[in-house]
């Protein structure tokens, strides 16, 4: 890995090409862990929902492209996400499906 600079090269450019869904799961990831620690988690909860909070952030990134929205609003996605955990997401989810699904 050290002596092929192309290597280096190729992750460089991946990284800048993908830095704003990087910035936003980053930024949801860390809103997650402050949130578990503030509530008085243990180390196993801020690992987990900070990796989830910032998987669902990825998810949404695409989503708010769709919507028409500008790829800036992904920072303020990754912190919604963040600040209202998995648990809130999974319950809001759920009321939206079974809604459009008539339950």
């Amino acid at each position: 890995m050290d002596k092929d600079p192309g290597l280096w090269a190729a992750l460089l450019s991946w990284v800048v090409t993908h830095q704003t869904q990087l910035y936003a799961a980053g930024t949801s990831m860390l809103m997650a862990i402050f949130r578990v620690v503030r509530g008085g988690g243990t180390r196993r909860q801020m690992f987990l929902e900070g990796a989830m909070c910032g998987l669902i952030t990825l998810a949404l990134v695409p989503l708010l492209q769709w919507l028409g929205l500008p790829q800036s609003m992904a920072t303020f996605a990754g912190g919604a996400v963040g600040f209202m955990g998995v648990d809130k997401i999974r319950e809001y989810s759920d009321t939206i499906l079974s809604r459009k699904a008539g339950g």
